[in-house]
């Protein structure tokens, strides 16, 4: 098992930046590729972007490419998601998640309960 606990979120203004972390505690010796969802009520949870164990390489939605960033740092077993430019469509319920894969969509194994970010215009 891994446990996520997602901080960072809030209330912010359009073009305005926020930083999201994700602490993650448990199996964390598996090396879990890590990414971050969002979901707003009523639509399928999103991905936003993923990387690697070894952060070489990281996934980006094409939604939110070229503004938000994904970086980790293992020796916190915490990973980021930098959102700069926030827009009223970033507005949704973020989630951190492990175990990251892709088939033929994205998903995870292990979830965390969510940091909501609202931007306001």
């Amino acid at each position: 098992q891994v446990q996520l606990e997602e901080s960072g979120g809030g209330l912010v203004q359009v073009g305005a930046s926020l930083r999201l972390s994700c602490a993650a505690s448990g199996r964390t010796f598996t090396r879990p590729a890590m990414g971050w969802f969002r979901q707003v009520p009523g639509k399928e949870r999103e991905f936003v972007a993923g990387i690697t164990w070894s952060g070489d390489s990281t996934y980006i939605a094409d939604s939110v490419k070229g503004r938000f960033t994904i970086s980790r740092d293992n020796a916190k077993n915490t990973v980021y998601l930098q959102m700069n430019s926030l827009k009223p469509e970033d507005t949704a319920r973020y989630y951190c998640a492990a175990n990251l894969r892709k088939t033929t969509n994205w998903g995870a194994d292990y979830w965390g309960q969510g940091t909501q970010v609202t931007v306001s215009s």
